[in-house]
């Protein structure tokens, strides 16, 4: 099992740190950035390898390669994602579709988390589950997030930011443990997905698995501080919590 991050995306709300870096690269903790805590949860859960895909601003992550991977203890290796100002996550996804079939921790290259949510993820295999989303079900809900409903037995039914918070079990937090079993199967939703509507999320690409009865579970991550940063206000939370992991 290897990590995965998506950084590929533009972050126009968070200009001007983002007119010369992609959004993962945005300090939040001195000169650590997004990127370096998750590149380090990996580290710490025994992962030796990191597939990240870049886009947006890319030659700033390819000139820090080597020096991220000597920090950790990684081996690097960076997928280009060529319609990332253009296309919307879907497509980032499927970009790696090849690293896939290794198995991977996924985690999105905006979202500020402990290692405790990769832990979780993996004390959570072992019971045929091929694909884990961490789900946070103590926070209080709004329209922005990414809404799960999941059923004890089933799994995942629904997941969208397009519900109301009400009828949701919790949000999604952008990492989602993939087994290599689920590769083949998850890399054709993500091509269904996007070929249908280059605007659409992976997340879709799971609605699509799960549209076509695929099995996709979840793990509660507990109550724990983590943020997804979009904006300003984000990067502030991010600081916030950065400084205590």
């Amino acid at each position: 099992m290897i990590g995965l991050v998506l950084a590929a995306g533009a972050g126009r709300r968070l200009r001007p740190y983002t007119d010369t870096l992609p959004k993962a690269l945005v300090p939040v903790d001195g000169e650590t950035t997004v990127l370096d805590l998750t590149l380090a949860n990996f580290a710490e859960v025994g992962l030796t390898e990191v597939a990240i895909v870049v886009g947006y601003r890319k030659e700033a992550v390819y000139a820090r390669k080597e020096a991220l991977e000597a920090k950790y203890g990684l081996s690097i290796t960076l997928i280009d994602n060529d319609k990332a100002e253009e296309w919307n996550n879907a497509y980032s996804l499927w970009c790696a579709r090849d690293v896939l079939s290794r198995g991977v921790i996924l985690a999105n290259g905006d979202t500020v988390h402990p290692v405790s949510v990769e832990k979780t993820l993996l004390a959570a295999r072992g019971k045929g589950q091929k694909i884990i989303l961490a789900l946070d079900t103590v926070k209080k809900l709004a329209d922005e997030e990414m809404k799960v409903v999941a059923d004890p037995d089933k799994g995942v039914r629904r997941i969208t930011k397009l519900m109301e918070p009400s009828e949701a079990t919790g949000e999604y937090i952008g990492v989602t443990l993939i087994e290599p079993e689920a590769a083949e199967a998850l890399a054709d939703a993500l091509k269904t997905t996007f070929e249908r509507d280059p605007d659409l999320y992976y997340e879709d690409g799971y609605q699509e698995l799960v549209d076509r009865g695929f099995t996709i579970d979840t793990a509660p991550i507990g109550d724990v501080k983590w943020v997804e940063i979009d904006n300003h206000d984000d990067l502030a939370k991010g600081r916030e919590i950065a400084c205590q992991y």
